[in-house]
């Protein structure tokens, strides 16, 4: 190997490399977008439970009716929240599953561009 195969072989392995962080980064892109959805929705159900808890106050005719209402949407949202948690355990698991994917995926190539190389 001469020193232009050789600079052909770093180029080639540079450009590759490029394309795999480039790869890399549009998969965390992609994550982070569900991820930051998923917590506007964690958001909006608290916001919509404080919203509910305020009406409860203006609106409850005594303290039995605040209380039980209370005791209501509290549950409702203990149910609503062990429902989210269930849905960002799947997400977090797929996550896992799409970046273990990704490193296979890769160092296989990279294993395969290192044979080439060394047998030349």
């Amino acid at each position: 190997m001469n020193t232009t195969d050789s600079l052909k072989t770093v180029n080639e392995w540079t450009n590759k490399n490029v394309e795999r962080m480039t790869s890399f980064g549009e998969l965390n892109v992609r994550l982070f977008e569900k991820l930051a959805a998923r917590q506007m929705d964690a958001m909006n159900l608290y916001m919509d439970h404080s919203m509910r808890l305020m009406k409860l106050a203006t609106e409850s005719k005594g303290y039995n009716d605040l209380f039980k209402g209370q005791v209501e949407a509290t549950k409702e949202l203990s149910e609503r929240v062990m429902a989210e948690s269930k849905a960002g355990m799947q997400f977090f698991g797929e996550a896992r599953d799409d970046y273990r994917v990704w490193v296979e995926k890769n160092l296989s190539e990279v294993s395969e561009d290192l044979r080439k190389s060394v047998a030349v």
